[in-house]
């Protein structure tokens, strides 16, 4: 277990371990947030605020978890969301991740700040794919990536609209975070691979500024579904109003994201944004969130909140910085106990059992 001596029985677990062994850099840029980490904070805190009003005498003698996302089959409601560097974490990388999530017979969404080419994890393993994109100021550059993206077997793109400019990280600005030799942002070289030294701040924040557009908007969804005819999910929306907009424009779905606290430093919990969104979206296209998931009861209550799915980010990293492949499948395991045995307590035979009703006190 990579010289981890102690038994890692859950999330938490696994990032103390992953804490010792990644370098200081590495660990906080995976873990940190924006400025004083608040909105970081918050989507934890915010989901054990809920609690679960259980089933009784519900004669449930198994749970199953399976559900479909955007039309494609899943042994549960948790995906692997887009993440960057992750050779920052193992020497496998993406690679390693992608055939964890085929073992977990999940989805995995690739994102453009990779360190493997998106082409080379389609080969590694049969794991469904999504793609994650940033717009670039070159938009020939994200033109380019779409094709590449259509030629391999990802099957949706997950839009990032809560970044126009980079969040400020001052735990990447005290480290001065940079890649290594040797790693770059394979999916986007022609834009400029290298995430460089930068003596006054962080070498991301510096790559960000020079070449991801700061003023996209509404038009560049309509460009962007001009260009691809794969379904386009918006991530980063935590306002009724904004998703009501991207469905009316043609967004198959909605990710409900605060980028894991690295961005707006006063955006709400995600878990309280969800229930407006979905209320928004009114059931014409699927509400997936993201944000402070570390158990399977979280996952319930997204599900019970009308999302389709959580995405889990850190908790995979922390998987494969201890553990590699075997790290990332056995957390994604980890969250499928706890939603089964969730599952089984609540009264819930099924994912479609997983109904509003559970997480209110009147319920009839």
């Amino acid at each position: 277990m990579r010289g981890v001596p102690e038994m890692l029985v859950n999330i938490r677990d696994y990032e103390r371990a992953a804490r010792v062994r990644l370098p200081r850099m590495v660990y906080d840029y995976y873990a940190g947030g924006a400025l004083d980490e608040m909105t970081l904070r918050e989507n934890r805190a915010a989901w054990k605020r809920i609690p679960v009003w259980h089933r009784a005498l519900a004669g449930v003698a198994a749970s199953s978890p399976a559900t479909t996302v955007m039309g494609t089959g899943v042994s549960m409601p948790v995906l692997v969301a887009p993440t960057a560097f992750h050779r920052l974490a193992d020497p496998e990388g993406e690679l390693a991740t992608a055939r964890a999530a085929a073992a977990a017979r999940t989805l995995m969404i690739v994102s453009t700040l990779s360190n493997t080419r998106i082409e080379d994890i389609e080969r590694a393993s049969d794991v469904p794919l999504w793609f994650q994109l940033y717009i670039y100021k070159d938009r020939a550059v994200t033109r380019d990536l779409v094709r590449r993206v259509e030629a391999t077997r990802c099957s949706c793109i997950v839009l990032t609209v809560d970044a126009p400019v980079l969040g400020p990280r001052e735990r990447d600005v005290r480290n001065h975070f940079a890649l290594p030799d040797g790693l770059g942002i394979q999916n986007a070289m022609a834009a400029g691979e290298k995430v460089a030294h930068d003596p006054e701040g962080s070498g991301l924040a510096s790559y960000v500024h020079s070449f991801l557009d700061p003023a996209i908007s509404w038009k560049d969804l309509e460009w962007l579904r001009g260009i691809t005819k794969l379904p386009i999910l918006l991530k980063g929306v935590v306002r009724a109003d904004d998703a009501r907009r991207a469905v009316e424009l043609g967004a198959g779905g909605i990710v409900v994201s605060n980028h894991g606290g690295r961005q707006l430093d006063a955006s709400p919990a995600t878990v309280e944004a969800l229930p407006y969104v979905v209320d928004a979206v009114a059931g014409r296209a699927e509400v997936f969130v993201d944000g402070g998931v570390r158990r399977g009861t979280d996952v319930l209550k997204a599900v019970a909140l009308g999302a389709r799915a959580v995405l889990v980010g850190r908790p995979v990293l922390w998987g494969l910085a201890v553990e590699g492949e075997a790290g990332v499948e056995r957390v994604l395991g980890i969250l499928r106990r706890e939603l089964e045995n969730a599952m089984g307590l609540a009264g819930c035979a099924t994912v479609a059992d997983i109904t509003p009703d559970l997480l209110r006190p009147d319920s009839r």
